[in-house]
């Protein structure tokens, strides 16, 4: 059985509605039907203009943010972070890059290891 880890609504979100463009006459010149979608967490974002109602354009826009690559890299961190594996994959990162050799170009031009990072 599926446990659900977390979910992500409109209350994450910030709804921003605008004004459309383009054809369609003077009601969409005048109404603020279309609308951008930001999720806060994430970053990603996303909008809609294609319908005349600003509910159907929100319901689209936010299909829209959750298919970004913004918005899905972030649920897998979110995931792993919830299950425990964000720790274990910190662990392993951390000790693959004590056997990375980092060297930095000095004023002078020269290549100098550095191992303070």
């Amino acid at each position: 059985m599926k446990e659900k880890l977390f979910s992500v609504t409109l209350k994450d979100c910030e709804v921003i509605p605008y004004k459309g463009s383009g054809s369609g006459g003077q009601k969409k010149n005048k109404t603020s039907s279309a609308i951008q979608i930001k999720h806060l967490a994430s970053g990603a974002s996303a909008q809609c203009e294609e319908h005349r109602e600003q509910s159907l354009n929100k319901k689209a826009a936010f299909k829209k943010m959750i298919q970004t690559d913004k918005f899905k890299t972030w649920i897998r961190i979110e995931a792993a972070r919830k299950t425990g594996e964000l720790i274990d994959i910190e662990k392993k990162v951390d000790e693959e890059m004590k056997n990375v050799k980092i060297e930095t170009k000095s004023e002078e031009g020269r290549w100098v290891e550095n191992n303070n990072l």
